[in-house]
């Protein structure tokens, strides 16, 4: 007889894109299943001069010590002169830096959310996200969106029928579609954000990921928004995921009560991460490694969408994002690819279902593919596997 758990705990899913990694870490495997960066990409050598600048003399005293819940002053100082250069004017008081931008998700679903609150979030929307919200026992509802985001419009009717606590966006190539919010589309959001009155959740942890066009202003910039918009990221994306640095924005009233909730969660996140963080971003040419960044991905985009005509059945539809790691594919209705994922592993390719990143009637004709991670010969191979499954 199993003991009880939390009632909390009921309404929590687990991750498919977690519980696909051991599936897909057996030899031979091609994965467009995980949203993860190049690991051939990771600036190893600047990485490892600045973890020894970290640790070298006097340093290594400090970076081995417990440090401020708030994060390593001269990190967050340095973070903050490159949100402004985004056109987010920021200070050292701003910040906070937390275990990856998922932490932030969860002292932010813990702070803002008492149980049967309502959050607001686009749809198909970031499945992380989702489990945060499950375990704040809020009510998740979708807003309808297209192209160019959600509708500013259905936002303003929903919003004044559900009273929500937050908004949630991935505003700039959205995980999972890939998708990026228009200027106008923007602009208009935080009209309604602030005439009802309610938190919005920004997170962007792919603005640097830039392919093609002009890079767009956070939403959380608008001057509307000043007391009302909280600002996610991270590091994961552009330095390494595995030293797990996210940052989180916000009023400073709200930051000191999240910083109270980070104490009780980890007291701090890792000191000698933070202090190399802080040497590599005063030393090393962080622009240049993510011009690199992009340089490779939109090569590893652009294989992607070139193959998929020749590897979908008729009527199928895609985004062709601008950024970021992921392209959304819509098959034909009828199709589901809840049932396909096992038949594509057969053949050692994956994916991820987009039934897994909708809150209301699931779209089991959906998947979410991340080109990111493989060069374009790689990518070019996987979907001739997924071919065998999605035409056969």
């Amino acid at each position: 007889m199993s003991l009880p758990l939390a009632r909390r705990m009921d309404g929590v899913t687990s991750s498919p894109v977690r519980d696909l990694l051991a599936l897909t870490a057996r030899p031979g495997v091609i994965s467009f299943a995980g949203g993860i960066p190049a690991p051939e990409l990771f600036d190893v050598d600047g990485l490892r001069a600045a973890f020894d600048r970290a640790l070298d003399g006097e340093s290594a005293r400090r970076a081995l010590q417990y440090s401020p819940t708030e994060g390593n002053p001269r990190l967050r100082g340095l973070l903050a002169a490159r949100l402004a250069g985004r056109g987010l004017p920021t200070t050292v008081d701003d910040l906070l830096i937390t275990t990856g931008s998922q932490q932030g998700l969860q002292l932010l679903s813990t702070a803002l959310l008492d149980p049967g609150a309502t959050v607001l979030v686009e749809e198909p929307v970031y499945l992380s996200a989702l489990q945060c919200f499950q375990l704040a026992e809020a009510r998740i509802v979708p807003v309808p969106g297209d192209a160019e985001g959600i509708d500013p419009a259905a936002l303003d009717e929903i919003a004044a029928r559900e009273r929500p606590s937050l908004l949630y966006l991935v505003p700039t190539f959205s995980n999972p579609s890939g998708r990026t919010t228009s200027p106008g589309r923007r602009r208009a959001l935080a009209e309604v954000i602030a005439r009802h009155g309610f938190w919005l959740v920004e997170d962007d942890p792919y603005h640097e990921l830039r392919y093609r066009g002009e890079r767009e202003e956070p939403i959380s910039a608008r001057p509307e928004l000043a007391e009302r918009a909280i600002y996610l990221g991270s590091f994961s994306k552009v330095i390494a995921p595995g030293m797990r640095l996210g940052w989180l924005r916000a009023p400073r009233g709200l930051l000191r009560r999240v910083a109270i909730l980070k104490q009780a969660s980890d007291l701090h996140t890792s000191t000698v991460d933070q202090a190399a963080a802080a040497e590599y971003l005063a030393a090393a040419d962080l622009d240049a490694h993510v011009r690199r960044l992009c340089e490779t991905y939109r090569l590893r985009r652009d294989a992607m969408l070139a193959e998929l005509p020749a590897i979908t059945p008729p009527g199928t539809t895609w985004t062709e994002p601008d950024g970021g790691m992921f392209v959304w594919v819509t098959l034909p209705e009828g199709m589901d690819t809840d049932l396909l994922l096992p038949e594509a592993l057969r053949h050692d390719v994956a994916f991820v279902p987009g039934s897994a990143f909708l809150v209301g009637e699931p779209d089991r004709s959906a998947l979410r593919l991340s080109f990111a991670a493989h060069p374009p010969e790689t990518i070019a191979e996987g979907l001739r596997r997924l071919a065998k499954v999605l035409v056969a």
